[in-house]
């Protein structure tokens, strides 16, 4: 087996209503503390394939393919990103009760789901972690990817690695063979365009809303965010005075994945940091 089946060959598999279908899940791990993970746009649970060993020894890791992403049907509203979040807040209720509790860690569109999904779930959210995420209320730099649909073969992951290198991954050489499955994996299942909420605040005003304190993780050359990582976390302090940040230097966006070992690091320590705390 590749590295995905393995990690996902130790997954438990659930399904929670979701519009005509269902929402996704797969969890890994079985300790006491739960930690929620969502993905970001176009993408799957496979954006935290290499974070969920080092996640789930401490915690029970459960990440969800967003509804519309990976396996998850699409939200009856797909204008309406409560209307996203919402099924997942449901799902959440069933998969672990009334009395739930746990941390959610969102990467880019996942932490703007993630943020109006912790509106949605209160008390029941112990922290919230954003992970280059935009909908900050900022300028998004231009950025222009390739085209995938129309292309087949060695053409078609010639363009997902170009795609990779322009948006996701700053040092071309960690553009590896999996992340190309991944990628490539995740442009056959995405349904849902998630782009359009890239701009605007809609995370913003989510996260005023919020209960839980706020941690972010970006990496320093994020497309997304450059050159001024700095104001998205000035955003965030602005919002929850006791943030916890971290910036992972010569890192893109997809941090997580492009800097595993330390992206790993940095949200254990945050959440062992958070561990008791109260809500704002």
């Amino acid at each position: 087996m590749n590295e995905i089946e393995t990690i996902e060959a130790r997954a438990t598999l659930n399904r929670t209503p979701c519009g005509e279908g269902d929402v996704v899940w797969r969890s890994w791990g079985a300790g006491p503390d739960i930690l929620v993970l969502l993905h970001g746009g176009s993408g799957s649970w496979r954006h935290w394939l290499r974070n969920i060993d080092a996640l789930s020894a401490r915690y029970r890791v459960i990440a969800a393919d967003i509804p519309g992403l990976g396996e998850s049907a699409m939200p009856t509203d797909p204008k309406n990103i409560f209307d996203v979040a919402a099924p997942l807040a449901a799902g959440l209720e069933t998969l672990l009760g009334p009395d739930r509790r746990y941390h959610l860690a969102g990467f880019s569109f996942g932490a703007n789901v993630g943020g109006h999904l912790a509106v949605l779930e209160g008390d029941h959210v112990r922290s919230v972690t954003v992970v280059g995420a935009a909908s900050l209320g900022l300028p998004r730099p231009p950025l222009e990817l390739l085209k995938v649909r129309d292309k087949e073969g060695a053409a078609r992951r010639a363009a997902n690695a170009e795609n990779l290198a322009r948006l996701m991954i700053r040092d071309r050489t960690k553009i590896d063979d999996t992340a190309l499955d991944i990628q490539e994996y995740n442009t056959q299942h995405a349904r849902f365009r998630s782009r359009g909420f890239a701009s605007g605040t809609s995370l913003k005003e989510a996260l005023m809303q919020v209960k839980a304190p706020l941690n972010g993780i970006w990496g320093e050359m994020d497309t997304v965010a450059w050159p001024d990582v700095k104001s998205r976390l000035d955003v965030l302090r602005e919002i929850d005075p006791t943030l916890l940040s971290h910036v992972v230097l010569g890192a893109g966006h997809w941090v997580a994945y492009e800097a595993a070992e330390e992206f790993n690091a940095t949200l254990l320590g945050f959440l062992a940091q958070r561990e008791g705390s109260t809500a704002r």
